[in-house]
């Protein structure tokens, strides 16, 4: 079955507001759109997708996106990451997307090997059942990926404890899910300590890091952390 992913992205000037005792508004712009592209730069080189989209609201963001392969679905106000996905999953499910992969925009150390391990499931599912995969974020109460067939199977929720809640909501419905490990996807980047994680990782090839070493911020430590790590 084909899969296509999908994005959240809210404006840049409105990101990462939690990393405010760091990071100035400029630089927590910076950031967001550094993420952004090392997140699309690896996602559209996997293999397995159909298409990259995009939901937003922000013109800049949209640009961007657009430049780096992925389609945009406009949303027409800023709404949050819960409506915005479901705005879009509704969209692409009129579209006749089967399939739908939803991640974050904040998960820089993932790969594009990453994606397509999580998308697997789907390949080797010919049947058309409902599944669900979940990958949960590094402290387990955020939800870092879903992998939704179809894009509606269940009911979404993000913010604190969302991955309980999507657990609940394919429990309840009888849907079969996953749940996979993965310690790249479960770095997002929201609080002060999850920049120290991610500088801890050592992996210096995305802009990202680059972005926040020249920040000045925060320094490397390699020993401390390392993705599969506790």
């Amino acid at each position: 079955m084909k899969v296509s992913a999908l994005i959240p992205v809210k404006s840049f000037t409105q990101a990462k507001q939690r990393l405010t005792p760091l990071l100035g508004e400029g630089e927590r712009e910076v950031l967001a759109e550094a993420m952004l592209r090392d997140v699309l730069g690896r996602v559209v080189l996997a293999r397995g997708l159909e298409a990259i989209y995009v939901v937003t609201a922000d013109e800049r963001v949209s640009t961007i996106a657009e430049s780096l392969g992925a389609r945009v679905l406009r949303e027409k106000g800023e709404c949050g990451e819960t409506e915005a996905v479901q705005f879009a999953l509704c969209e692409l499910k009129q579209m006749g997307v089967a399939v739908v992969l939803v991640i974050p925009a904040d998960i820089p150390l993932v790969r594009t090997s990453d994606i397509e391990d999580l998308i697997a499931p789907a390949w080797r599912d010919h049947s058309g059942a409902p599944f669900v995969v979940l990958v949960p974020s590094h402290d387990r109460l955020g939800t870092n990926a879903l992998l939704l067939s179809p894009p509606d199977v269940i009911g979404l929720r993000f913010g604190y404890d969302s991955f309980s809640y999507h657990l609940r909501q394919a429990a309840g419905r009888g849907i079969p899910f996953q749940v996979m490990e993965n310690a790249r996807i479960g770095l997002d980047i929201d609080e002060p300590s999850d920049l120290a994680r991610f500088l801890s990782a050592g992996e210096a090839g995305g802009e990202s890091y680059a972005r926040v070493a020249q920040m000045g911020l925060l320094e490397p430590s390699p020993n401390a952390w390392k993705p599969g790590n506790s």
